[in-house]
């Protein structure tokens, strides 16, 4: 990636995982079977802060696996990758392996 983008604040840049649309046989999928909305941090944001100025931490971190709502974020294009800002509430859920 030739630049490198720092969300601010309670922000986070996360990267969409792609589902591919063939099975390893070449089976096309439907559209339908993929819906799972997915994405990689790719990098956090410092924190949101309170009324005294305090920081409150993020509690994600780069390289975890999250559950994106379906519609919302900001689309930002680096390069030739997509990716989208969130903010840290409307991130639903983390992958635990």
């Amino acid at each position: 990636m030739a630049k490198r983008l720092i969300p601010c604040f309670n922000r986070i840049l996360v990267e969409k995982v792609v589902i591919p649309n063939k099975s390893t046989g070449g089976i096309l999928l439907p559209e339908s079977s993929h819906k799972l909305n997915s994405g990689k941090v790719v990098a956090v944001g410092t924190g949101a802060r309170n009324k005294e100025g305090n920081t409150i931490p993020i509690s994600l971190k780069e390289g975890d696996h999250v559950l994106l709502p379906e519609y919302g974020g900001t689309e930002v294009k680096l390069g030739e990758k997509e990716f989208h800002l969130y903010q840290e509430d409307d991130i639903l859920g983390i992958f635990k392996d």
